[in-house]
């Protein structure tokens, strides 16, 4: 699990819906891979405590992403719930509007093109650096059923160098809805190719301190997956 994006998503959950937005954080931490297939989530008492919600909605939340194929129950003295090694495959997402799917590609603009800004600008730590060479591996090594998830985890990495905490949770969100759409259309493997080019050269922007470089790197990625899902959905 990373750090930053865990922190940003097990926190406290509104409390008019806590079943439900227990439900969802979770749905983000397993779909956006911070916690990965066969990893252990931690236990109902600090799920309950970072949420800021009691054990029952906990254990219901658990019980129903169990029955929907999520998460699973073991026992014994290594026991705990685990994100299922196969998860199930993700829905279509509801028709939107051109004017809707314009929104969160635009919000996904502005808040990751700003991270990799705020990240080149940094004088990033060896650690912050190999876990951007880390994620760039991983997501260049993925086969097709795990690149949206490995990708997710990329992106947020770019985040967690930001050097704004708070920002992790905003692209957290975003990714999610940005994941709803690409679920959506199919993923074509030359486009697959380009972009890992394009995360190379977002990465030895970052890595090379070079603001405008990653920015305009960052820009044009963007930009390739939005003609998709705009020639795709709209």
């Amino acid at each position: 699990m990373t750090d930053a994006a865990g922190d940003a998503l097990f926190r406290p959950v509104r409390s008019g819906n806590a079943f439900e937005d227990t439900v969802s954080r979770l749905l983000q931490t397993i779909r956006l891979g911070i916690v990965e297939p066969g990893s252990a989530l931690p236990s109902e008492r600090d799920l309950a405590a970072r949420f800021s919600v009691s054990r029952d909605t906990v254990r219901d939340a658990l019980r129903e992403l169990s029955r929907a194929g999520y998460v699973v129950a073991k026992r014994g003295r290594y026991g705990g719930t685990f994100v299922c090694d196969v998860l199930p495959a993700p829905q279509p997402a509801a028709a939107l509007t051109a004017d809707e799917i314009d929104d969160v590609l635009g919000l996904r603009e502005v808040l990751e093109v700003g991270a990799v800004r705020s990240a080149a600008r940094r004088a990033l730590s060896a650690t912050d650096r190999e876990a951007l060479w880390s994620r760039l591996r991983e997501v260049a090594a993925a086969g097709p059923e795990d690149y949206r998830r490995l990708d997710s985890r990329l992106h947020l990495a770019f985040a967690e160098v930001s050097g704004t905490p708070s920002l992790v949770g905003l692209v957290a969100d975003c990714r999610s809805r940005t994941n709803d759409l690409l679920d959506s259309i199919p993923l074509l493997p030359p486009n697959i190719t380009h972009s890992n080019l394009q995360h190379e050269a977002i990465v030895d922007a970052i890595l090379r301190g070079d603001e405008e470089a990653a920015a305009d790197a960052m820009g044009e990625h963007l930009a390739g997956s939005a003609a998709l899902l705009r020639g795709f959905l709209a």
